[in-house]
This record gives structure tokens, sequence and C-alpha cells, in this order.
């Protein structure tokens, strides 16, 4: 595979800049003085931001983007081998690689890589570290998957040794990487148009434990089924999290406020510590306890743990608070996987309100296929749901599967359940039948979140 020498810099072509991990991405590498050019759909903050720092962005894929000054040319998976760039590119016999592969390359240029996995918690969790290693004043360079208010964006250049990324399963794409430090959340089945069942997926996470070197360290959650395999034959130490009192890190005493915000008692070899989490829901309990565990291995004291924490209010997208209209609190979550609904809904239930409401977008065809029932389950801890077409991103619907036939499950168990094909009508059905004292929640990966933006004016 092509290596890029950080010493002596060329110009990089990102096909799909305007993601949130390529655009972060590009974004380091205009740092270290890299020329970078990317090609996108549409304008969004995320690439007017790469254009203020110098990047060139074209809006539409075409083969003349790829110009003589390209030395690579970096993808995403989403990119289909048709498309115009990447024909081009292989047409000049450039270089090219993958989103994962560069985030890969870039990881070895720091003595200290960490990297998060898992199905659920990985954007909350990074940025629950980044918070923590901020104000320990560690300067470490951060690729987050959500925006983090307290670096106004999803991308920082840092100058120390200290690099904290998300890792992502899907594709394998996290076997791409380096790291020296590696966390495991959890492990259930998502992504089931590329993997074929709940044992390839271990397997793959077991292999990105096994990238850790002898002197490096992996955080796993000791709840994950047959997590013993995931750390079958590695070469470095590993330590446990979770909420049974075998684990090397566990909560206890655990308590919810008016808002849903909990207070716990960390218990770790032999201390007792109290917390208290600005953000919501027992998950994220789960989510501070490996934050916690990877402070405390890189000796950061409790007292300063405590404090980040406290202060760290969430990323955009995780029950984000975007404001009331008509007395109705909207929220808004990018919860798209059953125990992810499951999760968040259950924190909303803690949350001052009259009647729930939950508005849906799925996301993919194979993944609302796999968990059809599932997702029902989950969302019926809403009072009123309200489903959205299904959100096809890389997908073609080939499968006949549509919201009603998830509309028809939620029906089974008695939910009051409605469908509407367009935004439009949500929105009207929601200003006519919400009441004051009612929450209303978008959910999804897609776009569902201009539902609540749109009813507040935003």
């Amino acid at each position: 595979m092509y290596q890029i020498d950080f010493h002596h810099p060329i110009h990089i072509h990102f096909i799909g800049i305007g993601g949130i991990s390529m655009s972060g991405l590009a974004e380091i590498l205009l740092e270290d003085g890299f020329p970078v050019s990317g090609s996108d759909s549409s304008k969004s903050p995320l690439t007017e931001q790469l254009e203020k720092k110098g990047a060139v962005i074209f809006y539409g894929q075409r083969a003349s983007n790829i110009h003589d000054n390209v030395g690579l040319v970096v993808y995403t998976a989403a990119i289909q081998k048709n498309n115009p760039e990447y024909e081009e590119a292989l047409r000049r016999s450039l270089p090219t690689m993958t989103r994962a592969q560069l985030l890969g390359q870039i990881m070895k240029k720091y003595e200290i890589p960490i990297a998060v996995s898992g199905t659920h918690g990985k954007t909350t969790t990074t940025s629950m570290i980044s918070q923590i290693l901020l104000e320990e004043n560690l300067d470490p360079t951060l690729s987050i998957g959500g925006i983090l208010h307290s670096i106004g964006g999803n991308i920082r250049v840092g100058h120390s040794p200290y690099f904290v990324t998300e890792a992502c399963e899907y594709t394998n794409s996290f076997l791409s990487f380096f790291p020296k430090i590696g966390i495991v959340l959890n492990i259930e089945e998502d992504h089931m148009d590329f993997f074929e069942n709940i044992s390839q997926i271990r397997d793959s996470f077991h292999k990105f434990a096994s990238l850790l070197p002898q002197d490096g360290l992996l955080i796993i959650n000791k709840e994950i089924l047959q997590w013993e395999k995931i750390v079958a034959g590695l070469p470095c130490p590993v330590v446990t999290f979770g909420f049974d009192e075998d684990c090397d890190y566990f909560a206890t005493n655990i308590s919810f406020d008016s808002m849903a915000k909990p207070s716990f008692d960390l218990s770790s070899h032999g201390s007792i510590v109290p917390f208290t989490l600005n953000v919501p829901g027992r998950h994220n309990i789960s989510n501070a306890l490996a934050s916690i565990a990877l402070a405390r291995e890189l000796h950061i004291s409790y007292a300063s743990i405590q404090k980040a924490l406290l202060h760290f209010s969430g990323t955009n997208r995780r029950f984000e608070w975007k404001g009331k209209v008509g007395q109705v609190s909207i929220i808004d979550d990018y919860a798209h996987h059953p125990t992810e609904i499951h999760a968040t809904l259950s924190a909303a239930l803690h949350y001052p309100h009259k009647s729930l409401w939950c508005v849906f977008q799925p996301h993919t065809y194979t993944r609302t296929k796999a968990f059809l029932k599932d997702f029902a389950s989950s969302l019926s801890l809403a009072d009123k749901i309200i489903l959205t077409d299904i959100y096809a991103a890389r997908e073609k619907d080939t499968l006949g599967i549509n919201s009603k036939c998830l509309q028809k499950e939620l029906e089974k168990l008695g939910c009051e359940v409605y469908y509407f094909p367009s935004f439009e009508e949500i929105e009207n059905f929601l200003l006519l039948n919400c009441s004051p004292d009612d929450m209303l929640i978008t959910m999804g990966a897609g776009d569902v979140n201009r539902i609540g933006e749109r009813l507040l004016g935003q």
C-alpha cells in the first residue's frame, strides 16, 4: 500500500470530502501543510470551514476534478467503482486509499494513538475522553464523529503524543488502524449488509484487539457476551469495566435527577469515588466508565476526571436539546439501532414530559429488515410514534422492506403509530396534535433532525 511521507507533503484529493470523518482528516492534513482538494454533492458548514482553511472544494463529482497536481486520492466506503473521479484516478495510475487507511497512517505519527470501538457509544465516549484530556492540558489531536462543543467542531490538531479517534467496524475499516490503546464498548449485530452473523462481528473485534502492541492496552466492557474470546491471546494488558463487582472499574449506587442525568459511585481497586454526569441515561454511565478507566490508566487524577465529566454536556445529535415550540420540548438523537433507541427512550422516560413523541427515520433497508421486530420493541417505549420513509444512505431498495412494515409490527404491540411519506406532512401533524409539556424526539442517522429544526424555525 502507498505510504504517505508526512515530511514531504503532496496534493491529496478527497472524494466525498464533506463527511464528518473525511473533513476531519482533510483538516489534519491541511494543518500539516498538505495541499488538499475534494468533492461533495453540496455545500455544508464542514466544506465551508475547509475552504476557509485553504482547501479547494468541487461541488459535484467529475473526472476533471482530478488534475495533474493530485498525488493521492482518498475515498470512502460509499464511493462506487464507477465514480468518475475514482475511475479517473485509476486511469492516471494515481495511488488511492480508503478513508480508514489514511486514518491508520495518520495514527502512526503519534506515540499514543487511542481508538474507541463498539457498536454504540463511540462518539460520546471519544468526546468524553477528549474533554478529560483537554481539561488536563494534554493537548491531544482529536478526530470525533460528531461536533464537540468545547472545540467547536469535530477535529482538533494538537502537538502532543495523544491522538484520539473513533474506530468503526463497518467493512472492517478499523483493521487498517495502528492503535496503542484500544477500547471496546459493546458488540452487537449491526451492518448486516457486510457481516454475515454475530460470530463474524466478534471475530472482527478480536482482530482489532490483536492490533495492539505488547506495551499497549485494551479496555473492554466485561458485559460483552463471550468477551473472553475478544481478548484471547492478546500480547497486551486488559482492563475491564461494567456494572459487576468483578470488573476493574464498576459503577454502584446509581441514581438519576429530574432531568435523567445520573450520579454513581465508581469502584476500582478498593477506591470509591462519586461521579455526576451532565448527560442523561444509564448507557452514558457505561461510556463514562470506559473514559474513566482510560484516564486512570494514563494516571489522570480522579478530581480532574470528575471535573471534566461534569463539564461534558454531550455532542450534537446525542440527546441534543433543540428548544421549545408551543411548550413542546424538542430533542434530537442519532439513535438508529434498536439498542440505541431503547437507551435513548429509556433516558427520556426520566425526563419531565406529558406524552413522549418519537419521530423515527429508519436507516438503510438491510438494517430495517434485519431488526424489524427489535425496532418495534424499542420504539414501543414512546407514547406516540411517527415513521418517515427509510433513509437509504448507501443502499438501493431491493429487499421489499419499507416503513409500513415497521408500522404493522408496532400496531401488533398496540402502539399508537403513524406513517407519513413527507416531512411536511409530519410537521403539520405534530403542530396539530402535540400538547403543551409533551416531549418530541426526532431520531435516526439520516436527515430527520430537519423536522425539529423547521418546527423551531431554524
